[in-house]
């Protein structure tokens, strides 16, 4: 169902300088690459912007303790945490640090996701690049996610009258925080698609929650090919049958080839193809990022996100102003890093990866699809 709505972009200059710390996954930047390439190119006018709100108190305890959400404030102010806070909420530990602005980033995009269920109130399309942090519990923080933006998006949703809600989310780690929050709503569809055996090593094949949560554990080394039959004869087919009000995707872009964090082998355009199948079954559509860890390859993504949106073409050569600002970025402390390939400076399509589908992917997509006539 096409929309004659201009997409929107939330976004914040928040994301610019904050970093979790310098040893840390989530201290390159992502989503100012992404503000600057699409402005860069063309693609981004003020018309389309707004800078994401930062979540009140209220909103965030829709879903958050009271007392996690104070701890946060508190822990951004004196830039530590007591042993007992560490314990009781998992802040200040390797993988969730204290960092200058541990509350108000996570609080920035919660804000963008709750405001994107009110916009969509009305047909249209959000994006909101900045989310997808979909480890997030309701009292602790988990897998480098503070609040829990995709569960706030979709509370966000059912709060302006939309009450089925299809979230698919094809980031290389499954969404356990999401799947607490929902896994017995009838009326929330989750479908994952996550490699097997990584952390949090939840979204085993055989968990169907109430019935309708789809989780989809790949094996390493898929291809372009193994994501066009799982799009074909999973995603599309559930998203339909389910008759949503609206769709969350959270799309992830630790799943392309060049993501230290996963052993998935996508290029950037099995992302895009996700983005604009699903877009053309709903005339609701909230697009979040997620994981992604090599600063060059999540800005492309994400930018190209943000092109299939809006059925911009994507050019075969940046132009220079583009190329500045992939050729600017650092990733120190990884070896890609210090070697970038000439074509993340150039483009932003990767070469399509396809290959031979892997039969255990056709055997698993087989499993789910066989329960289609069991969904609610």
């Amino acid at each position: 169902m096409a929309d004659t709505a201009q997409p929107v972009f939330i976004g914040s200059e928040i994301y610019r300088g904050s970093s979790y710390g310098a040893w840390h996954p989530l201290r390159v930047p992502r989503v100012s690459t992404v503000m600057d390439l699409s402005r860069a190119l063309g693609w981004l006018p003020a018309s389309h912007y707004i800078t994401s709100p930062r979540a009140k108190l209220s909103a965030l305890s829709v879903w958050h303790d009271p007392a996690y959400i104070a701890a946060l404030q508190q822990a951004e102010l004196a830039g530590q945490v007591s042993d007992a806070i560490r314990e009781r909420h998992n802040i200040g530990t390797h993988a969730n640090p204290i960092f200058a602005e541990v509350f108000r980033r996570p609080a920035t995009s919660a804000g963008g996701a709750l405001l994107a269920g009110e916009l969509l109130a009305r047909p249209g399309v959000v994006y909101a690049p900045a989310g997808g942090t979909h480890h997030g519990m309701p009292d602790h923080a988990n897998g480098f996610c503070y609040f829990n933006d995709p569960v706030l998006a979709i509370l966000s949703l059912r709060r302006q009258g939309l009450r089925r809600i299809a979230y698919v989310d094809i980031d290389a780690h499954h969404c356990d925080g999401v799947d607490h929050a929902f896994r017995a709503d009838p009326d929330v569809l989750l479908v994952s698609t996550h490699e097997e055996n990584r952390w949090p090593r939840t979204g085993a094949l055989e968990d169907a929650g109430a019935g309708n949560v789809f989780n989809l554990p790949l094996p390493k080394g898929l291809n372009d090919s193994d994501m066009a039959l799982i799009l074909e004869r999973l995603i599309l087919p559930v998203v339909d049958q389910f008759r949503p009000d609206a769709i969350v995707l959270q799309c992830g872009a630790d799943a392309v080839a060049e993501d230290p964090q996963s052993r998935l082998t996508l290029s950037n355009n099995a992302l895009w193809s996700v983005v604009a199948a699903l877009q053309a079954l709903t005339d609701r559509f909230l697009v979040l990022g997620g994981g992604g860890y090599n600063p060059w390859s999540v800005g492309r993504a994400w930018t190209g996100v943000w092109a299939t949106l809006n059925g911009h073409d994507i050019p075969d050569r940046l132009p220079p102003a583009a190329e500045d600002v992939l050729r600017a970025l650092v990733w120190h402390g990884n070896r890609r890093g210090r070697t970038p390939p000439e074509h993340w400076f150039t483009t932003l399509r990767d070469a399509p990866r396809h290959g031979t589908v892997d039969d255990r992917v056709r055997a698993r997509v087989d499993v789910l699809t066989a329960r289609l006539v069991a969904m609610v």
